[in-house]
């Protein structure tokens, strides 16, 4: 009897990095070029000391209506860094999910925030300096301060020091690590409760409804490391002179102690409003130029 002939098992496909580095980066600088004024008022009402004065909504009309331009303004450093730093994000993820599966290959919830968690803090190394320079230009009070992004590099590096370059690193540890872990942990879980995608424009929808809420919990999680590592980057760095914030744990404390603990929630609302649905435009971009980039690379091979 001849025997039948078997087909190979085809082997499941693997997302080269190359893939991920440019699928990220894309999504990345999507993302901020939508919501990056909303991240000028947040930053704004982090570095306020007291109650603010202004409601979002009023402040944000306030920045387009007054300041134009302005409300772009500091977004040379986010553009540069946001490439790498989101292509780190999801790279990172991808390449640490192996680590956290469990025996049976599964990435189950915990596991999942594990390797967020990772993603997030290989991914802050990356955005520290760009941060500092960029929550510099943001702050009104330094409008006259710095010409442009390029003069401000300057002028920390000639006042304060190249060190000063990684001053809030490990706030943006904190904050990143738990943004990252709340993003990708939540993420599966939300796409199991909606219903399965029938079609590429409903999965379309579902990638964004998960990004966003998913987002939304990294928001949750991290706005009080951030509103710490806004003041901590913010603070010149004068010789001899003790600095107000610190380390972590001890700011989140003084701001506690000195404006109440809703402080540690100031610029909330505008962050939320850009990384909740920023979060979605990220994970529907970055898996729409995945599919494609696949795609280019099956006809190349075919």
């Amino acid at each position: 009897m001849a025997q039948q002939a078997t087909t190979p098992e085809k082997k499941p496909y693997v997302t080269p990095f190359s893939h991920r580095f440019i699928a990220g980066g894309i999504a990345g600088v999507c993302e901020i070029l939508v919501m990056y004024p909303t991240d000028v008022v947040k930053t704004r009402a982090q570095l306020t000391v007291g109650k603010s004065k202004m409601g979002f909504t009023q402040a944000l009309l306030d920045l387009v209506k007054n300041e134009k331009l302005g409300m772009y303004r500091g977004i040379l450093a986010p553009i540069l860094v946001e490439a790498p730093k989101r292509a780190v994000k999801f790279s990172a993820n991808e390449s640490y999910k192996p680590f956290w599966v469990d025996k049976n290959g599964k990435l189950t919830t915990w596991r999942a925030v594990g390797a967020g968690v990772c993603a997030g803090l290989t991914e802050a190394f990356v955005v520290v300096p760009f941060d500092l320079v960029k929550i510099r230009l943001q702050d009104k009070s330094n409008a006259g301060k710095y010409k442009n992004t390029l003069d401000c590099v300057a002028k920390i590096a000639k006042n304060e020091g190249i060190l000063t370059f990684y001053k809030g690193l490990e706030s943006t540890l904190w904050r990143h690590g738990l943004w990252n872990g709340g993003y990708f942990g939540t993420i599966p879980v939300i796409q199991k409760l909606l219903p399965k995608p029938e079609s590429e424009k409903s999965k379309v929808m579902t990638n964004f409804i998960a990004g966003a809420l998913a987002g939304t919990v990294g928001t949750i999680l991290n706005t009080p490391a951030d509103v710490v590592k806004s003041r901590i980057q913010n603070q010149p760095t004068r010789p001899g002179e003790p600095a107000k914030y610190g380390w972590t744990i001890p700011a989140l404390k003084i701001v506690a102690q000195e404006e109440g603990l809703g402080a540690l929630y100031k610029g909330f609302v505008p962050k939320v409003v850009r990384l909740g649905p920023g979060g979605g435009i990220l994970l529907v971009v970055f898996e729409l130029v995945s599919k494609m980039l696949r795609e280019m690379s099956e006809k190349k091979n075919a």
